[in-house]
């Protein structure tokens, strides 16, 4: 998918901003407090019905307005569509797909594979465990149609054996907790296949990445279904039973998941520096826009934002070339231009200004 025009309306300080991008690399300078992240905001807006940077819409609608709208007109092969959210002061959403309003985010999300780079995107190894759950179900929710509805499936279940455990305090022997039980085996079954063969598909793309953003490593890169290795999920949720009825929760599965990333036998993020974290976690952004390309067709949109923080012009570069190389459209923020000598190779590039809210391309 890329975006052709995308228009901003009450967005922070974003009043009103028409950008006709470039389908290659575009490039948006500014001063911190500009708006150049908020036009990045406005574009993962449509790719995730939320924002990377704040857990409030209301926070991003701009002062003395009721809502914000994102609307975008994109291209995928021989298909054009148009695309627009709106979030109001209610927290209510609105979703237009082609005209035909909806308030399912994931029917637009499915429509327009967005990935964010950001400073913060280091706490993919940093943080809790769901963070590289939500990394590996990305790519799974774009590349496999029938994940989500396994997914939200299984989420339902896992809610509602909770709620069993909870209530009950009658032990596993309970007929209808077995029940319950069974089912939500069978959509753990599903869940992990799903997520074991999409590693299959993302470690030997991530493996290759590193060979260009960390050579000096060798990272050992496994899976951790969520419960003990050697027993089914039917084996483990029995043996957890008593403890979990006691806790009031289910306590293995695959909501437990983990991808784990070693380095020497230890945990990649006590060797590597910032900078290398944020490396390897470009390797593995990368891999899921290349993982997308070869099994979908589809082309990502990669927003890159702040691009000098923490990483050198070298690493900078090479990163880009990586994405542009997998057809990517990407949209790269900076806070001076000297952060990006190497862009003069580029073909097909923009540049945009962004001072106060207003935006200018460099013609």
């Amino acid at each position: 998918m890329k975006l052709d025009t995308v228009q901003i309306r009450n967005l922070r300080n974003l009043q009103n901003v028409i950008l006709k991008p470039s389908h290659s690399v575009n490039f948006i300078i500014g001063i911190n407090g500009s708006g150049k992240s908020s036009i990045l905001e406005a574009v993962h807006y449509l790719g995730f019905g939320r924002s990377f940077r704040t857990s409030k819409h209301k926070h991003v609608i701009q002062n003395q307005a009721e809502s914000f709208t994102v609307f975008c007109e994109c291209t995928e092969q021989d298909s054009n569509y148009r695309l627009g959210l709106s979030r109001h002061i209610d927290d209510s959403v609105n979703v237009s797909i082609n005209g035909l309003k909806s308030n399912k985010i994931s029917e637009l999300a499915s429509k327009l594979p967005v990935q964010i780079f950001t400073p913060q995107s280091s706490d993919i190894l940093l943080g809790a465990p769901k963070l590289r759950r939500k990394y590996l179900d990305w790519c799974l929710f774009h590349v496999e149609h029938s994940f989500l509805i396994c997914s939200n499936s299984y989420a339902k279940l896992l809610k509602h054996n909770n709620a069993l455990c909870r209530k009950h305090q009658a032990g596993y022997a309970d007929p209808q907790r077995r029940y319950w039980s069974e089912m939500l085996a069978k959509f753990a079954n599903e869940l992990t296949e799903f997520r074991i063969q999409m590693m299959s598909r993302l470690i030997p793309l991530i493996t290759s990445n590193l060979t260009h953003f960390l050579p000096e490593f060798y990272v050992e890169i496994s899976y951790y279904r969520g419960w003990e290795k050697g027993l089914s999920i039917s084996e483990a949720l029995e043996k957890s039973a008593d403890r979990d009825y006691k806790n009031g929760f289910i306590s293995v599965g695959p909501h437990k998941a983990d991808i784990r990333f070693k380095i020497d036998g230890k945990p990649a993020h006590e060797v590597l520096s910032r900078g290398q974290l944020r490396m390897l976690v470009a390797a593995l952004q990368l891999a899921t826009t290349q993982c997308l390309m070869s099994y979908t067709e589809k082309t990502c949109i990669f927003l890159l934002d702040d691009v000098g923080a923490e990483l050198d012009a070298a690493k900078r570069e090479v990163f880009i070339d990586k994405l542009l190389e997998s057809n990517t459209q990407l949209f790269v923020t900076a806070i001076e231009k000297h952060q990006l000598e190497f862009i003069d190779k580029y073909q097909n590039k923009k540049m945009f200004h962004v001072e106060h809210g207003q935006v200018r391309e460099e013609i």
